[in-house]
């Protein structure tokens, strides 16, 4: 055990410290599911999955108790595998070493998975409480809620009984949530032709890096760079000039994190690889004094490389730049009817070339589903302008706000009770799981809230330790004072 493992509260940290330990990244997630498993038949308590992998475990009411509304804890399993380019880490072997770095808890050079281990472990600590009142219990664990909510969009009728959710995939403590943006993910697929390298051709490699990078919907109206865009405004800039052939560009590793690094290798005369290293020093200061305030670590630079095989064909990469170039990214509109709230944006996430095509993979996000489509229609614009393919997939809805719920009602006078002012009723431009469990439970009462998280998605994540013991408090709270069921 970690010394994460003697923090308050132990049993939240304690479980914690165990979900770091048993590698668990998206579509990776079955060792840690089984350990819960035996972990809940340890305890005597019923468990169950459905056909997806989703895991359900059922809790009786304590004494006295049988009488209130049943409640449903979630959260997800999986967890964002992203590591310093420095960092010798395989997310699918190797444990997370969390640690204690002044008010915070973060991790060595990786995502913390404090988004939703921290929500997963409070949910566990309820199971194995002996000494918390609650009404019916059930927990639910979602699979691969990362990487494209399988488990959400898998969750049948009639597994849960419950009649109140709770989702514990929030990020801010003293901020409930009542609604969040859907989305669709984007995947704009340019067709390769190559030809040989041209003579007296030099290969350089150029890197953008050192970006802050995080949560493409709690992030994106934060200004930072998205390392792709970053990289190809420079291609679009200064290629044709150049002489530059572009042999592969690879950026970003998951469609809902902001990249924080993008490469390119490419060629070029030799005789204009100085000109290339001056113009992408000139690029840098100009991004510093852009970007400064936010990005203070941007990096670009320069190496050599070894020659490739072959490279775009000139009219493939001159369509492949102004793709990119052209495609829009970060926030597209705020809300008119929710004070800072973002309305509708799309993170340009992933870039990865094959032999024979590149993909710039997206993701649009919306509290609105015209706005979606809006911006469904912007790519496809693009799209059909240059002549190549764009495929949208993997649509999902928003949580449409009630402030009205008896559940929100219920939050914000216990929130009161105990600390004497009224808790943030927010919106979230972030996919929460919520937006889907309301199709096969329309009827089904929902909040989502959860400790305060900084920089998920990224290897900056850390959670801010005093918020773990208030969102456990608030927790116990709750399923102590559910009303009865009429």
């Amino acid at each position: 055990m970690s010394e994460i493992s003697q923090l308050s509260p132990q049993p939240v940290w304690q479980f914690f410290d165990q979900i770091c330990s048993i590698p668990h990244p998206s579509k990776h997630e079955e060792p840690l599911a089984q350990h819960i498993i035996k972990f809940a038949e340890s305890e005597g308590l019923e468990v169950r999955r459905d056909d997806v992998g989703n895991v359900f475990i059922k809790k009786p009411a304590t004494p006295g108790m049988e009488d209130r509304k049943g409640v449903v804890l979630q959260a997800h399993i999986d967890m964002v595998p992203q590591k310093n380019e420095d960092t010798d880490h395989d997310f699918t072997k190797d444990p997370i070493q969390p640690f204690i770095d002044g008010e915070w808890v973060t991790a060595k050079g990786t995502t913390l998975g404090a988004d939703n281990g921290m929500g997963m472990a409070a949910c566990l600590a309820v199971l194995a409480a002996k000494d918390i009142e609650h009404g019916p219990l059930e927990v639910l664990l979602t699979i691969d809620e990362e990487a494209g909510m399988t488990g959400a969009f898998g969750l049948q009728e009639g597994w849960l009984e419950g009649d109140i959710l709770l989702n514990t995939d929030s990020e801010q403590e003293g901020e409930v949530y009542m609604g969040c943006a859907g989305g669709v993910d984007s995947a704009i697929t340019l067709e390769l032709e190559r030809e040989a390298v041209p003579a007296e051709h030099a290969a350089v490699k150029l890197v953008v890096k050192g970006l802050k990078g995080g949560h493409s919907g709690c992030d994106i109206h934060t200004g930072r760079g998205n390392a792709n865009k970053l990289l190809g405004r420079f291609l679009f800039a200064h290629a044709q000039e150049l002489g530059l052939r572009l042999a592969t560009f690879t950026g970003g590793s998951l469609r809902n994190a902001i990249p924080r690094e993008a490469f390119a290798i490419a060629t070029l005369p030799a005789a204009n690889v100085d000109k290339l290293n001056e113009l992408f020093s000139y690029y840098h200061s100009i991004l510093v004094a852009e970007l400064g305030k936010v990005e203070t670590d941007i990096n670009l630079f320069i190496e050599p490389a070894e020659l490739p095989v072959d490279v775009f064909a000139a009219a493939t990469q001159t369509r492949f730049n102004a793709v990119l170039n052209a495609c829009p990214n970060g926030v597209i509109r705020m809300s008119d009817d929710i004070e800072g709230v973002v309305e509708t944006s799309l993170n340009v996430g992933v870039i990865t070339t094959e032999s024979n095509s590149v993909t710039i993979l997206c993701l649009i996000r919306s509290l609105m589903d015209s706005g979606r489509s809006n911006v469904e229609g912007m790519l496809k614009a693009i799209a059909d302008l240059a002549g190549v393919q764009c495929e949208f997939s993997g649509a999902y809805p928003g949580w449409k706000p009630d402030a009205d719920s008896e559940v929100m009602r219920l939050f914000r006078e216990t929130y009161k009770n105990i600390y004497g002012n009224t808790p943030n009723i927010m919106v979230i431009h972030a996919g929460l799981e919520c937006g889907l469990f309301k199709e096969p439970y329309p009827t089904m009462d929902m909040i989502s809230f959860g400790p305060t998280i900084k920089f998920p998605h990224s290897p900056d994540e850390k959670i801010q330790i005093a918020t773990v013991d208030l969102f456990w408090e608030q927790m116990v709270a709750i399923l102590k004072n559910i009303p009865v069921k009429k």
